[in-house]
C-alpha cells in the first residue's frame, strides 16, 4: 500500500502525478523544480497532481479501521484485506481487458478468498493446496473459449492469482499469530514509511532517476529517504511491539523498503505496458485500490519471513 498522501504513477504520457520516492512521474521534460511539476494552466494542482488533503483523509480513515478490527476482533481484518483483494483484482481484471486478455476473474478471486480464509484458520499446508486446486481450475476454465488466446488468458489468470491473493495469505499467517495485530502494524507501518520517506526526500532532493524507463521520476535520493525512514522505524517497532533487538528491527526494515520499492515499480511497469494511468478510481484522492496496496503485497511474505525468524514465539 502507498502512502496516503503519495499519489498513484501513471504509466501513460499523462503528466503531473507522484511516485513513491515523491517525484512526478512524466514522459516529458521536468517543469520546475526537481520532483515537482508545474500545475496546468487556468486551475490549481498541487505539486503531486492530487488532492493531498483529501487523499490523506481517506488514509488515515483506512487506517483507523484496520487498527479498530484488528485490536477488537482481529478476523474482521480480513474482510478488509478480503475486500481490498477483491477490488484490486476486478480493477486488474478491467485493465487487461483494455488489451483483449481475459481474466477468470470468478475463479480467480473465488480462489484467492479460499487461499486468504485458510492461510488464517487451517495454516500452510491448506493454502498451498487451495492455491494449486484454484490454478487447476484456471487452466479448465478458459478451455470452453477455445484455443486462440489459450495461453495467454490462462496465464493472466495465473499470474493475477500469484500477484493479489496469494501474497495477502501472508497477511492472514501474520494475523493468526496470538501476537498477529502488532506483526501485522509492523509490516504495514513499514510500507508507509518507505512511501512517506521517500515521498519528501524525492521532493526535497531528488534528482537522479533510478528507473528512467518505468517511472522516469523515481530517484536515487527518494530511495534514500525511504531506506533511512524503514531502517530506523523498523528498528523502533520491532523492540517496541514485539521486543525484539534493535538490528532485527532495522535489517526488517530495510528489506520492507526494498520489497515496497519492487512492488510499486512492478505496478508502474504493468500500468505502462497496458498504457493506463490508474488501475482504478474508487478512492478519492488516491486512484484505485491496486494503487494503495501495490507495495503492501510484496511486503507481506518478506514481513512475514524475517519475523517468523527473529521473533519465533509469541511477544508478551
Amino acid at each position: 500500500m502507498t502512502d496516503p498522501t503519495e499519489p498513484a504513477d501513471p504509466s501513460g504520457p499523462q503528466t503531473g502525478q507522484a511516485d513513491q520516492t515523491g517525484q512526478a512521474d512524466q514522459t516529458g521534460p521536468p517543469a520546475g523544480q526537481a520532483g515537482q511539476a508545474e500545475p496546468p494552466a487556468g486551475r490549481q494542482a498541487s505539486r503531486t497532481g492530487r488532492n493531498l488533503p483529501v487523499a490523506a483523509a481517506v488514509g488515515v480513515v483506512l487506517g483507523a479501521l484496520a487498527i479498530v478490527t484488528l485490536f477488537t476482533l482481529k478476523a474482521t481484518f480480513l474482510v478488509l484485506v478480503a475486500l481490498a483483494v477483491g477490488v484490486a483484482l476486478w480493477e486488474v481484471s478491467r485493465a487487461f481487458a483494455e488489451r483483449d486478455i481475459a481474466v477468470a476473474l470468478i475463479p480467480a478471486g473465488a480462489g484467492g478468498a479460499a487461499m486468504v480464509a485458510l492461510a488464517y484458520w487451517s495454516g500452510v499446508q491448506a493454502t498451498l493446496a487451495a492455491l494449486v486446486i484454484s490454478v487447476i481450475v484456471l487452466i479448465g476454465w478458459r478451455l470452453p473459449g477455445g484455443a486462440t488466446g489459450y495461453v495467454r488468458d490462462v496465464t493472466a489468470s495465473v499470474f493475477v492469482l500469484a500477484y493479489l491473493p496469494l501474497p495477502a495469505t501472508f497477511v492472514a499467517l501474520m494475523l493468526a499469530r496470538p501476537d498477529g495485530p502488532r506483526r501485522v502494524v509492523i509490516f504495514v507501518a513499514l510500507a508507509v514509511l518507505s512511501d512517506v520517506g521517500g515521498y519528501f526526500a524525492g521532493i526535497l532532493l531528488g534528482k537522479h532517476p533510478m528507473a528512467p524507463r518505468i517511472s522516469p521520476r523515481k530517484t536515487w535520493e527518494g530511495l534514500a529517504g525511504s531506506l533511512l525512514a524503514g531502517l530506523i522505524g523498523g528498528a523502533i517497532l520491532l523492540v517496541t511491539l514485539l521486543h525484539g533487538h534493535w538490528w532485527q528491527g532495522a535489517i526488517l526494515g530495510v528489506a520492507a523498503v526494498a520489497a515496497a520499492v519492487l512492488g510499486d515499480l512492478a505496478e508502474s511497469a504493468i500500468k505502462r505496458d497496458l498504457d493506463i494511468k490508474d488501475m482504478g478510481h474508487v478512492l478519492p484522492g488516491h486512484g484505485g485500490v491496486m494503487e494503495r496496496i501495490d507495495s503492501l503485497l510484496i511486503v507481506a511474505p518478506v514481513a512475514w519471513l524475517l519475523l517468523t525468524v527473529f521473533i519465533p514465539h509469541a511477544a508478551h
